[in-house]
C-alpha cells in the first residue's frame, strides 16, 4: 500500500502533463486546419521526371 504514495501522484502529475499539452496544441493552432492535413495526404504530387537516358 506504501506504493500508492507515489503511484497517486505520478498519475496525477502525468494526467497533468497531458491536459497542458492538449491546451498548448490547441492555443498554438494545432486544430484550425483539420480538412487541409486529410485532402494533403491524398492529393497528387507532381509528376516524376524522367531520367536522363544514357547512351
Amino acid at each position: 500500500m506504501e506504493i500508492l504514495v507515489i503511484l497517486v501522484p505520478l498519475a496525477l502529475m502525468l494526467g497533468g502533463a497531458g491536459l497542458v499539452a492538449f491546451l498548448w496544441s490547441l492555443r498554438s493552432g494545432q486544430y484550425d486546419d483539420l480538412d487541409g492535413a486529410a485532402w494533403r495526404a491524398i492529393a497528387d504530387d507532381e509528376l516524376p521526371q524522367e531520367a536522363p537516358v544514357k547512351r
